[in-house]
């Protein structure tokens, strides 16, 4: 695990740090979403368009699956985290 620090100014301001930056791919003007779940905080980037993703999933010679398919596909794999959870 890697740790970075910034400093906040007083009007709430801080830099993000180089390696961070350069991780996520951030450029000026971009923003950054701040995600609160269990205590924890995630930063992350919101740099990309939805049409930067179209074809991202596609295989050559993959057939496209149903949204039947996709929808047994997630309750499955919920069925799964929940069963480790217990």
């Amino acid at each position: 695990m890697n740790v970075f620090y910034g400093t906040m100014t007083s009007k709430g301001q801080t830099t993000v740090p180089a390696e961070i930056r350069e991780l996520l791919k951030l450029k000026p003007g971009d923003r950054i979403r701040y995600v609160v779940q269990d205590g924890n905080i995630s930063l992350k980037a919101k740099n990309k368009r939805l049409s930067d993703l179209a074809g991202i999933l596609h295989r050559p010679g993959m057939t496209p699956m149903s949204f039947q398919d996709m929808d047994d596909a997630i309750g499955e794999a919920v069925s799964e985290h929940v069963m480790q959870r217990e």
